[in-house]
C-alpha cells in the first residue's frame, strides 16, 4: 500500500487562546494542511501549506515547539487514484499578530472559539484540539 504524509498547522490566536482557524472543505471543517513535496521536511511542508492555503506567513507565526500530533489511517486518496496508509503530523502556532486570511483552496475560513472540549471533527480535529489544550494549558 502506498504511504502518504501530510503536514498541518493548528493556528491559535491569543495567549491564553481565545480561538483557532479552521478551513471549509465542500463537506466539512479542516486544518491548514496537505502532502509533502519532495525532500521538503514536515515543518517546511506545514509552513508551505498555512500559507498556500491561508496567506499566514511565517513571520506571522510562532510554532510552539514541543507540540508534534501524529496520526495514522487508511485512506481512498483522489491524488493517486488508489487507497494509501497516511500519516498525519500537525504543529500548533500561534499568531503573532493579526493577518488577513486568504482563501485559495477553501470555501470559506472561521476562527472557533477556544471553548474545550470541542466537538468538530472525532478522527482528526477533535484529537488534535484536546493535544493542544494540554500543551497550552501548561504554558
Amino acid at each position: 500500500m502506498r504511504q502518504i504524509k501530510a503536514c498541518g498547522v493548528l493556528v491559535v490566536r491569543g495567549n491564553p487562546p481565545e480561538s483557532f482557524l479552521l478551513m471549509r472543505h465542500r463537506d466539512r471543517w479542516d486544518l491548514p494542511k496537505g502532502h509533502v513535496d519532495g525532500d521538503e521536511t514536515e515543518e517546511e511542508c506545514a509552513r508551505r501549506e498555512l500559507l498556500e492555503e491561508s496567506g499566514i506567513t511565517a513571520e506571522d507565526i510562532d510554532l510552539i515547539a514541543g507540540f508534534r500530533w501524529v496520526t495514522e489511517y487508511e485512506v481512498n486518496s483522489k491524488r493517486f487514484g488508489e487507497p494509501c496508509h497516511k500519516t498525519l503530523v500537525i504543529f500548533l502556532g500561534r499568531l503573532k499578530r493579526d493577518v488577513k486570511i486568504v482563501l485559495t483552496e477553501h470555501l470559506e475560513f472561521r476562527w472557533f472559539p477556544w471553548q474545550p472540549p470541542h466537538q468538530v471533527q472525532p478522527q482528526t480535529i477533535d484529537a488534535v484540539l484536546a493535544a493542544a489544550e494540554q500543551i497550552l494549558a501548561g504554558k
